[in-house]
């Protein structure tokens, strides 16, 4: 035990054979009890509880007389002892369970973080045997010399996912090994920043229309309720983006956030990525099971894109979850429970399928405790020209250019284009456009779209124009801004309003409707 008081000393020396014995006889020659002695040549560090520091001065100078020592100085504490509290508080602040087993598979050292598995049971002393499910894992250890593969191991009914690292002064002088334990928790949000950057909150949603404004500030309530959210909307809407504002705005803020694209895998492997497996379960399986999103997701959230994919068997699985949040992995007969909130997501009409019996009439209630509607492009017309702009800019940091802007001709055709890929197919069209074309401008044909307004109608051809114009440039430009001003006209019925939506002059715009007599059967726009 190392004294509360006295002195510690730190005697620097010149090495030489037998200088340690002379300083600690000099010691010893003055009755001085030494209860602690490092040599880290050129230092000797002694802990003498019965030291004073009055007795300092004269021991200074006994010592000076030892051929080969420079200089004796008082030291608050050994180097070693504070590499031990240094140790232990790193330990300490641990999150993982930490074990470090003897040459045999003995525990001698744990963290807090170990000790809390069993309630603060004492780990010291035990063999990893008696601790795991697995008892070939300590047999296994010790043969391979503490090199042995990441596998998941049950530690006291929970389940770890375990890594192993040999302590040895050399190759061949094994002394034990150092065990880190990682609940699937602490791998999800491991995971969960290794997949996703930083998507943000409802702030980062953009769209000042006044369908994405009403959008986000219901979704902004929904958040913070403990209750399954499902988010239904047209493909390329932005779903996820929404479902992760909706975990950034709720209780579960900072924990994992996961996804699952139900229509992407197969029945088998959606159930594994989701509910995990047991050991042993299939061919080619991971040695002792794998954790499934639900377990990596603990006391965060999951999101279940295109849930209307799902199979009947895992539509039941997925119910018996949302009822009471337990579940089994594949292939095991262990009942697990955790805590964690489901959002889905779908573009397609779940309650037609509920009526067509293709989809659990149970699952959809119980899907559907909250509900968004996410609007598409066509109905937030406001948003694109600001949707544009922000791909601009992020397509050109991308592909390392100056970035460029939107001509009047290309503002015109991205407002009268469709959009039926919503905000996906216009982030692709932009950035096609930004990657094709070196100048300061995007024209509309750097766009490479079609008005499939035009494209629909009788005698159009599949460019979006009529053949009677295809010769003609001037022609082409005049049917082009006859039919975006066709279109927008209803929904901004005078010239200031439309020159307002398009970011133009009134009079242009007023000598532009009157030119197409639009509205029909009338010579001017409106005042």
């Amino acid at each position: 035990m190392y004294g509360v008081c006295g002195v510690r000393i730190d005697i620097s020396f010149t090495d030489r054979v037998g200088i340690a014995h002379e300083v600690l006889a000099v010691l010893a020659a003055r009755r001085l009890n030494v209860v602690a002695v490092e040599v880290d040549p050129p230092d000797i560090f002694i802990d003498a509880p019965e030291l004073t520091g009055d007795a300092l001065d004269g021991l200074r100078e006994a010592l000076l007389e030892v051929a080969g020592v420079e200089g004796v100085a008082p030291v608050d504490m050994l180097p070693g002892v504070r590499r031990r509290l240094h140790l232990a508080a790193v330990l300490a602040a641990m999150p993982d369970p930490v074990l470090a087993v003897d040459a045999g598979g003995m525990v001698i050292l744990t963290n807090a973080a170990a000790d809390d598995i069993v309630g603060g049971a004492a780990l010291s002393g035990k063999r990893i045997a008696e601790l795991t499910d697995d008892e070939g894992f300590q047999r296994e250890m010790v043969a391979n010399g503490f090199q042995v593969p990441a596998r998941e191991v049950m530690l006291r009914g929970q389940p770890f996912q375990v890594d192993v690292r040999p302590v040895a002064d050399q190759p061949s002088q094994v002394a034990g090994g150092v065990l880190t334990l990682h609940a699937p928790s602490r791998i999800g949000e491991r995971l969960q920043a290794l997949r996703n950057f930083d998507e943000g909150g409802f702030d980062a949603i953009l769209g000042d229309s006044p369908a994405m404004k009403g959008l986000k500030a219901r979704a902004a309530r929904l958040a913070a309720v403990e209750a399954p959210l499902l988010i239904l909307g047209e493909t390329g809407t932005g779903k996820e983006l929404i479902a992760h504002a909706c975990h950034r705005a709720s209780s579960r803020m900072g924990k994992t956030f996961l996804a699952l694209n139900c229509a992407a895998l197969p029945e088998n492997l959606a159930e594994s990525e989701l509910f995990g497996y047991a050991p042993g379960s299939f061919t080619g399986a991971q040695r002792g099971g794998k954790p499934g999103l639900l377990e990596l997701a603990h006391q965060g959230t999951v999101f279940l894109d295109e849930v209307g994919e799902l199979s009947p068997y895992l539509q039941a699985k997925l119910l018996r979850f949302l009822n009471d949040g337990s579940f089994r992995r594949v292939g095991g007969d262990h009942e697990m429970k955790v805590d964690v909130r489901i959002i889905s997501a779908t573009h397609r009409k779940l309650d037609q399928m509920v009526a067509e019996r293709a989809f659990r009439e149970d699952l959809y209630y119980r899907l559907n405790v909250l509900a968004l509607q996410v609007p598409a492009l066509r109905e937030r017309g406001d948003d694109i020209l600001l949707l544009a702009r922000h791909f601009i800019l992020r397509a050109c940091a991308q592909v390392q250019r100056r970035p460029c802007r939107l001509t009047a001709g290309a503002a015109g055709a991205l407002l009268a284009n469709p959009w039926r890929g919503n905000v996906r197919q216009l982030e692709s069209v932009i950035f096609r456009a930004v990657t094709m074309t070196d100048g300061p401008w995007l024209d509309a044909p750097d766009l490479e779209i079609a008005n499939s307004r035009m494209a629909a109608e009788p005698g159009r051809s599949g460019d979006g124009l009529g053949d009677e114009c295809a010769g003609s440039w001037e022609e082409a430009v005049a049917e082009f801004e006859r039919s975006l001003l066709d279109r927008l006209f209803p929904r901004f019925p005078s010239s200031r309003k439309l020159a307002a939506r398009l970011k133009t002059s009134h009079t242009m715009v007023a000598n532009k409707l009157r030119k197409y007599g639009i509205p029909q059967g009338r010579g001017s726009g409106g005042g």
